[in-house]
């Protein structure tokens, strides 16, 4: 360890994490242009500081002072008596200079113009961005789901990326507050790592296109096995037919909603009970909302494991209410009893302040019985 990080250690500075250098676009490619200005420059500085040397014997010093502000124009006037011989040199020296400088000038401007300069630094800076990003969404194609997504994931402090491929997506992200995007296939490798897909929590693919979705999810799940991730994807695909639904399930799909089906089920609901029309929006949705839902999953070596649910005390420590168990081979419980067992890696549906839902998940991560029990 180097004298350096022992004092970052000492300090406890953290080094912001960097994507990696293969994967920043080459901003030197889009500076070829700029030689040829850059030549010139050299050149006219090298032959009017000889010229002054030879012509009237200036020092290097002021042969290189005198070259510099003539060739620049600037109009600091002679730092030492010029023959008429070195006046002549100074006319083309300038001529020189002014040609050289007017060049430099079209083309700098005719770069900017282009924008590939402008696109890759922006790129660059995004690219480090989503290097900080930790247990992100990558939400990718752009599309009305796409706006209402990410709105609630903005609410709920989930940090996101989204993908496109098209060029608007830089105006969509001023316009709907995308704080890291990226313009890119989403299924290409390239793309995901730029996403930091490696991080991730998950991905969402909202394309209107079954096509784009089984094209995305098969290059997920072949992400996941080439890098050997330790836990695969929590994988959210959209689709219009049931049909759809089950094909993107069969593929690798964790989750597959479909806005026909949701829409009904919501009209369905309304015709049923009016007057629950908003409570589901009010308490799932709502971002001031005291009460949240949480699936909370149950280690191996939880010390709750083949206890009772009555005997885990969980409402009275953490005032939550568990109204659902999902058995490790997918049997759903609702509304267990206290007498209902817990079994390993089932998932417990939790119901209750944010709060009493952190210290519920923090209860059943401990190995041990936890001591506030004996309180209970």
């Amino acid at each position: 360890m180097n004298l350096l990080e022992r004092i970052r250690k000492f300090l406890n500075w953290e080094i912001a994490p960097k994507p990696d250098k293969k994967l920043l676009p080459e901003v030197y490619p889009h500076l070829k242009a700029f030689r040829l200005p850059l030549i010139l420059t050299v050149i006219v500085m090298l032959a009017g500081t000889i010229g002054y040397v030879l012509i009237d014997h200036f020092t290097i010093m002021d042969a290189i002072y005198q070259t510099a502000i003539t060739f620049t124009t600037v109009g600091f006037g002679e730092i030492a008596p010029i023959s008429d011989a070195g006046r002549i040199f100074t006319i083309n020296l300038i001529i020189a200079g002014f040609a050289v400088f007017s060049s430099a000038v079209g083309i700098l401007v005719a770069e900017i113009n282009k924008g590939h300069i402008v696109a890759v630094l922006k790129e660059r800076r995004m690219l480090y961005k989503i290097a900080r990003l930790k247990k992100h969404f990558v939400v990718c194609y752009h599309n009305d789901y796409t706006i209402e997504v990410t709105k609630q994931l903005r609410k709920n402090h989930i940090p996101f990326v989204v993908i496109d491929p098209r060029e608007e997506i830089h105006a969509w992200a001023a316009e709907y507050k995308y704080p890291q995007y990226l313009q890119a296939e989403p299924h290409a490798e390239l793309a995901m790592l730029k996403a930091h897909l490696a991080s991730a929590k998950g991905l969402i693919t909202l394309s209107s296109s079954i096509a784009d979705n089984i094209a995305l999810i098969a290059s997920v799940r072949l992400f996941e096995k080439e890098h050997f991730l330790p836990r695969p994807y929590y994988v959210i695909s959209a689709a219009e037919t049931m049909s759809d639904v089950e094909k993107l399930k069969k593929l690798g799909a964790d989750t597959v909603v479909s806005p026909t089906k949701l829409t009904a089920q919501r009209v369905s609901a309304m015709a049923a009970r009016p007057d629950m029309e908003n409570l589901l929006e009010e308490f799932l949705y709502k971002s001031d909302n005291p009460l949240d839902m949480q699936e909370i999953v149950v280690p191996r070596y939880s010390w709750a494991v083949l206890k009772k649910l009555k005997e885990t005390h969980i409402r009275e420590i953490a005032n939550t209410s568990i109204v659902g168990i999902s058995k490790k081979d997918g049997k759903f419980v609702s509304m267990p009893k206290g007498d209902t067992l817990i079994t390993s890696e089932s998932k417990l549906l939790v119901i209750g302040t944010q709060e009493g839902i952190k210290i519920t998940k923090d209860l059943l991560g401990k190995r041990v019985k936890p001591k506030e029990l004996k309180f209970v």
